[in-house]
């Protein structure tokens, strides 16, 4: 039992950069509290959740558009069936890339100004997409798709500039709370999509076939891209407008320190804020949360199998007998919704349960959670019968448990973030952070594809 008791204590070379902690072995958050420690706000919590909300909100708005870009596309068989992967290839690829430029540029860095910049970028994006459900309707599907590709590469681009900002800015704070309430943002951005459209279909239930005829794009769902793309530049613009006072709260308290330690040095802001970080490589940001950014990124790269699987299983209830909401245009998004509050619930648990004084076991459970992914072939795949013909198994213990360990996982691997590294490290450790997550997202959606055939 020693032995296996020692596997999950920290190793000795570790306790350098462990944060402190009681005779309990628990974080003791007053001892933790440095000179810069500052109260928390509920109101500056709710401006992370906001802006975790529209940095996710974009790429579901995309997913949630899907039928819409089916009706766009239907004139060429290859561009239906290959526009999906294309979305995902550009997009996951785009953000990898930029997160790492980024995360490279560090002591130059103005977070504010990247997130701002990512905000008015997806102003831009989904004011034209909004536009072109009216207009231009008669555009060639392959001019269409590059028109859509270039869309989605300036909002992955938006995207890494969002989630490198934000991450940093927030562990720029000092407050873990901050940094958990971007990922609980995030799953809020989860949720409502496939709320909305599950009610959707129940209010206007889909038509059997459609009468419309080729590159004719029907109302209900050129309305509802409409409605999607709008929203997006609405949450985009209020996230921008809530982000001003909350520059303004980060600037008085660097101000504050300016005025304690350095006043006489610096003439501005932004050059004190710069002269207070440290240029941290990636290197040396690993080598203190390694545990921590490994088990982020299998985290992710794991997650990633269930967009493969769940449009794909249907509900165990026979066609003839099953409800509306459980016929495959509502039981699909009602799958995605399960897994989204599971992940909405464990961010916010990790609020009230926090577990990041054992990096190694957080690795651990990331790495179990590939257990998950057998019990997908358990369920009604393609409707041909499943080895468990219930849908409680699937939507409770399988796609609502795989979220809440997801969401559960990862904001305690991101809120450690600045507890584990020096006050000047912070904001670059965030950046790295998100660094990681991208990543596990990027390799996970390639790993993916060995699924897609299933």
């Amino acid at each position: 039992m020693d032995r296996i008791r020692s596997l999950f204590k920290k190793r000795e070379d570790e306790q350098e950069y462990a944060p402190l902690t009681d005779e309990s072995g628990f974080l003791d958050e007053s001892r933790h509290e440095d000179e810069h420690a500052l109260p928390f706000s509920w109101i500056e919590y709710g401006i992370f959740v906001w802006l975790g909300i529209a940095m996710l909100w974009a790429w579901n708005m995309f997913l949630a558009a899907a039928p819409y870009f089916q009706t766009r596309f239907q004139e060429s068989d290859w561009i239906l069936q290959n526009f999906q992967s294309a979305v995902i290839s550009v997009s996951t690829v785009m953000n990898l890339t930029a997160m790492i430029i980024l995360t490279n540029i560090q002591v130059t860095a103005s977070y504010p100004f990247r997130i701002n910049i990512a905000l008015y970028i997806n102003v831009g994006v989904f004011s034209l997409l909004t536009i072109s459900t009216r207009l231009f309707l008669d555009t060639p599907p392959t001019h269409y798709l590059w028109f859509l590709l270039s869309m989605v590469a300036l909002t992955s681009y938006g995207a890494g500039l969002m989630q490198n900002g934000a991450f940093a800015f927030a562990a720029s704070f000092g407050r873990p709370e901050y940094m958990q309430a971007i990922m609980a943002g995030q799953g809020v951005a989860g949720v409502l999509p496939p709320v909305t459209q599950i009610i959707s279909v129940l209010v206007a239930p889909p038509r059997e076939s459609t009468n419309a005829a080729p590159g004719e794009v029907d109302d209900g769902t050129g309305t509802a891209a409409f409605i999607y793309f709008l929203t997006a530049v609405a949450i985009s613009v209020i996230a921008a407008l809530a982000f001003i006072p909350l520059v303004r709260r980060h600037n008085q308290i660097v101000e504050a320190r300016m005025i304690e330690e350095m006043a006489s040095s610096f003439n501005s802001v932004e050059e004190a804020e710069r002269a207070a970080r440290k240029n941290v490589s990636v290197f040396t940001l690993f080598k203190k949360l390694h545990w921590f950014a490994s088990a982020v990124f299998v985290c992710f790269a794991v997650t990633m199998f269930f967009p493969v699987f769940t449009p794909k299983i249907l509900s165990a209830t026979p066609p003839a007998e099953a409800d509306a909401l459980l016929k495959p245009a509502a039981f699909i998004p009602l799958a995605f919704f399960c897994w989204n509050l599971g992940d909405l619930g464990g961010r916010a648990g990790a609020l009230v349960l926090p577990f990041r004084e054992r990096p190694f076991v957080l690795f651990v459970i990331s790495v179990a959670r590939v257990l998950f992914i057998p019990l997908y072939a358990l369920c009604n795949l393609h409707g041909n019968g499943g080895v468990i013909d219930s849908d409680v198994f699937y939507l409770l213990l399988v796609q609502f448990p795989f979220g809440l360990t997801n969401g559960w996982l990862a904001s305690n691997c991101m809120m450690a973030s600045s507890e584990w590294v020096e006050e000047g490290e912070r904001e670059a450790a965030g950046g790295f952070m998100g660094l990681c997550l991208v990543a596990g997202l990027t390799f996970g959606s390639l790993l993916s594809f060995t699924a897609s055939g299933v």
